[in-house]
C-alpha cells in the first residue's frame, strides 16, 4: 500500500509540474509572439538592432528556454537544491544545454526537441527499465549466435587498427604537444568569458524556481502526513527517537556550556567560509554584484582603491590597476549613469583599462560622484543635499581631487623607487606622464577641468586628452531631448524639490532592474522590442541598451544616478546652443561664483587648452551627434588647440560597452604619441649634454 501511495504521489507531482509548466510556456510564448509581431510592423527596427552581437533580428514565435538549473528536466531540481546548498559556483553554470552534447545512458530517455522544451531528459520508468532490459537479452542472444562471423571478419580489422593507431601515435603525441599550450589558452580565454557573461537570474527563472519549491513543499507534506496514517507504528518511533536525539544534544550542549573556553589561534583567512558562502548564495539568488574589483581580481590583473575626499566632503573611489615603476600613466573618466566599470566590462581583450595596462601604462579609474550608496563625510547629510550638484561638480570638484591623489601618488611611488632623472624629465615636480580617456559627460568634465585650472593659473597634470563623443554641445539632438530641455528649464523650481536626484531608490526595484534584463535577453522577440523603443527614444541610436543594463555596476546594492542639476545643466547648454557652466538663475548667483552676470563660456576659451586633444565621433550615435563633435573641433583649431577628429561606424555606448578592435587600436596610437615624444625631448637632451662636453 504505501509503494502504491508513493507511486501515485509521485506521478501526481510530475503531472502537476508539467502542467504548471506547460502552462506557463504557452503563456510566455504569446507574450514573445505578439511581441514579434509588433516588432515585424515597427519601422526602422533594422537600424535600431543592427551590429548587436547575438541579437535574433527577425524573431520568431518560439517558446522560451527553461532556466539554467532546469537543463536536465524537472527531475534535476534536488541536484540544484542540493549544489545551491552545498558548494555551488556560479561561474561554472552551463547556460542551456542543447541536449545535443549529452550522452544517453541507462536509465535516461532524450526527449525529440520541440518549440517549447529545445531538448531534456528524464527518468525512466520501471516499466522502461524492463522493456530496455528484455530487449538486452535479446541483442545478447543475437551476438552470441553471431560469434563465429564476428571473430573471423573482426580479427584482421583488429590487426590493422592496432598498426594504424601505433603509425599515428607519435605524429599526434607532437601535435599535441604543440598544442597543449594553445588550448590551455583557450581554455583560459574560456573560463574568462564565462566569468565575464551574465550571472543573473532572470524573473522568469525565479518565477519556475519558486513554482518547483512550492510543488515540492506541498507534496511532502502531503506525502508525510499519508506516511503517519498509514504506518503509525514507524511515525511513533521515529518520534521517539527523535525526542532522545533533541534531549541528549541538550545534555550535550549543557556539558560544552560548563566546560571551560579555551582561545585558540588558526592560521585561516579572516574571513570564515560560511559568510563566504552565504554571501554567495546571496548573489546566486538575487543578482549579479560583482563590483570593478572583483572583474579586475577574477582576469588575473592587479587591483587597488584609493578613497579620495572633494573639498565639499564627497567620497570618491579612485580605482586602479597599478604598473608603480611605470613612467606613464592614464586617467579613464566614465559618463552620465556609469562608473568605472565600463572600461573592463568587456573583459581582456575588449576594455581599454586592460589594453593600457598591458601597453606599458599604470591604469587610474575615476568615479563621479551620484552613487546610491551616496558617501560623505557627513553621515547625517540628506538625499535632497546629496544630489545638490551639476556638471561644474564634476570639472572642478571631483577631477581635480581625483587627478591630485593620482599624481600625490605616482610621485611618491617613483621617488621611493630612485626612478627619477632630471636629464630625462622636463619637469622634475612631475616625473610621469599623465593622459586622459574620457567619454560622454567625462569629456566634458576634462575640458571643463583643464580651463577651469588655467584660469585658476594651476596645473592641470595632464599631456594629452582622449575624449569619445564628448558632451557639451547638444543643440543638434533628437527630439526627445528637446522636449526633456523644456520640461528641466519650465519645471525646474517644481521639480527640483521633490526629485533631487534621478535613480532607482530601493533594492526591491534595482534587483527587478536587474533581473529583468536578463529575461529580455532570454526572449529576443520581447528584448528586440524594448530596445526598438529605447531606440526610439533617443533618436535611433543602436547601442545595446538592453546588454548594458545587465552591467554588474547596474544591481541591487548600488547603481549610478544622475543629480537633477546635472539634467538642468545639459538643458541649459542645448538652450543656450554653447558650452556654458551652470546657470543659478540671477545675475547674483552667477556674479557671486563666476565674477560675471552670466555664465562661463567654455567654448570662447579653448585657447586655453595647451594639451593635444584628440575627438572621437559616433556616426551611428544619435545621444551626440557627430556634428557636435565637430563644434568641438573647430573651436579648438579656430583657437590654437592641437586637435584631431576621427570618426567610426559606432553608435554612443559602443565605445565603452562593444568589444572594437579598431577603437582600441586608435587609443592606443594616440596614447604612444606622448611616450614617443618623451623619448625624443629624452634623446634631443642627451645630445645636447654630448655636445656640451
Amino acid at each position: 500500500m504505501q509503494r502504491f501511495v508513493d507511486n501515485f504521489l509521485a506521478v501526481t507531482k510530475e503531472s502537476v509540474k508539467t502542467v504548471t509548466y506547460e502552462s506557463l510556456s504557452n503563456i510566455l510564448r504569446l507574450i514573445n509572439g505578439i511581441s514579434a509581431l509588433l516588432l515585424k510592423f515597427l519601422p526602422g527596427k533594422a537600424s535600431i538592432l543592427e551590429g548587436i552581437q547575438g541579437w535574433e533580428l527577425r524573431p520568431t514565435l518560439r517558446g522560451p528556454r527553461f532556466p539554467r538549473w532546469m537543463e536536465d528536466g524537472v527531475s534535476s531540481f534536488n541536484h540544484f537544491v542540493h549544489e545551491l546548498s552545498v558548494n555551488y559556483d556560479p561561474a561554472s553554470t552551463v547556460e542551456y544545454s542543447s541536449g545535443d552534447d549529452i550522452d544517453d545512458y541507462d536509465g535516461a530517455y532524450m526527449v525529440p526537441p520541440t518549440p517549447i522544451t529545445p531538448g531534456f531528459k528524464f527518468s525512466i520508468s520501471p516499466s522502461f527499465k524492463r522493456e530496455r532490459r528484455r530487449r538486452h537479452w535479446i541483442i545478447s542472444i543475437i551476438m552470441f549466435l553471431l560469434l563465429p562471423a564476428r571473430i573471423f571478419l573482426g580479427l584482421p580489422l583488429y590487426v590493422l587498427k592496432k598498426i594504424f593507431q601505433r603509425s599515428i601515435q607519435a605524429h599526434a603525441t607532437y601535435h599535441r604537444r604543440a598544442q597543449s599550450s594553445r588550448v590551455a589558452t583557450k581554455k583560459a580565454l574560456d573560463h574568462v568569458v564565462q566569468r565575464a557573461t551574465d550571472r543573473r537570474r532572470g524573473i522568469i527563472e525565479d518565477l519556475h524556481l519558486g513554482i518547483e519549491i512550492v510543488i515540492e513543499t506541498i507534496f511532502d507534506v502531503i506525502h508525510r502526513t499519508i506516511r503517519c496514517f498509514l504506518c503509525p507504528l514507524d511515525s511513533l518511533r521515529m518520534l521517539l527517537s527523535w525526542s532522545s536525539s533533541s534531549s541528549s544534544g541538550t545534555k550535550k550542549n549543557q556539558s560544552k556550556d560548563s566546560a571551560p573556553v579555551v582561545a585558540t589561534a588558526t592560521l585561516a583567512d579572516s574571513d570564515p567560509a560560511p559568510t563566504e558562502k552565504k554571501s554567495n548564495l546571496s548573489n546566486k539568488l538575487n543578482t549579479d554584484s560583482r563590483t570593478c574589483r572583483d572583474v579586475i581580481t577574477e582576469l588575473g590583473y592587479p587591483y587597488e582603491a584609493i578613497r579620495v575626499v572633494t573639498s565639499d566632503g564627497y567620497v570618491l573611489v579612485l580605482e586602479r590597476i597599478p604598473r608603480r615603476d611605470s613612467k606613464k600613466a592614464v586617467y579613464l573618466q566614465h559618463g552620465v549613469f556609469d562608473s568605472s566599470m565600463c572600461w573592463v566590462s568587456n573583459g581582456i581583450v575588449g576594455s581599454p583599462a586592460f589594453a593600457a595596462y598591458d601597453h606599458g601604462y599604470d591604469v587610474f579609474l575615476g568615479n563621479f560622484r551620484g552613487l546610491v550608496s551616496r558617501e560623505h563625510i557627513n553621515k547625517n547629510l540628506s538625499s535632497r543635499e546629496y544630489w545638490k550638484y551639476s556638471i561644474n561638480e564634476h570639472g572642478t570638484q571631483d577631477l581635480p581631487a581625483l587627478i591630485e591623489k593620482v599624481h600625490e601618488v605616482k610621485t611618491s611611488e617613483l621617488k621611493s623607487s630612485s626612478k627619477i632623472s632630471t636629464n630625462e624629465e622636463s619637469n622634475p615636480d612631475q616625473p610621469y606622464k599623465l593622459c586622459a580617456i574620457c567619454h560622454s559627460l567625462g569629456g566634458a568634465g576634462i575640458l571643463m577641468y583643464i580651463i577651469t585650472r588655467r584660469l585658476e593659473n594651476k596645473t592641470h597634470r595632464l599631456s594629452r586628452a582622449i575624449c569619445l563623443s564628448p558632451a557639451g554641445f547638444h543643440h543638434d539632438s533628437p527630439f526627445f531631448f528637446t522636449v526633456i530641455e523644456y520640461t528641466c528649464l519650465w519645471l525646474a523650481p517644481i521639480l527640483a524639490p521633490i526629485v533631487p536626484g534621478l535613480y532607482i531608490p530601493t533594492r526591491f526595484f534595482r534587483m527587478l532592474i536587474n533581473k529583468l534584463a536578463r529575461d529580455l535577453q532570454n526572449y529576443p522577440a520581447v528584448g528586440g522590442l524594448v530596445q526598438t523603443i529605447m531606440g526610439y527614444v533617443v533618436g535611433g541610436d543602436s547601442s545595446n541598451w538592453i546588454g548594458v543594463m545587465g552591467l554588474p555596476h547596474y544591481n541591487m546594492n548600488d547603481m549610478p544616478g544622475v543629480a537633477f542639476r546635472v539634467a538642468r545643466h545639459l538643458a541649459q547648454i542645448k538652450h543656450a546652443k554653447k558650452f556654458v557652466m551652470f546657470d543659478y538663475g540671477s545675475r547674483e548667483a552667477n556674479t557671486r561664483v563666476y565674477g560675471t552676470p552670466k555664465p562661463l563660456d567654455l567654448g570662447e576659451r579653448y585657447n586655453l587648452i595647451d594639451i593635444p586633444v584628440d575627438l572621437v565621433a559616433g556616426m551611428k550615435d544619435r545621444v551626440i551627434l557627430p556634428s557636435m563633435i565637430r563644434n568641438h573641433y573647430r573651436l579648438m583649431k579656430d583657437n590654437g588647440v592641437k586637435a584631431s577628429y576621427k570618426e567610426f561606424e559606432y553608435a554612443h555606448l559602443d565605445f565603452t560597452f562593444s568589444h572594437r578592435e579598431e577603437l582600441l587600436e586608435y587609443v592606443m596610437s594616440r596614447l604612444l604619441l606622448v611616450d614617443s615624444k618623451r623619448r625624443a625631448l629624452s634623446l634631443k637632451k642627451k645630445d645636447e649634454i654630448l655636445a656640451v662636453k
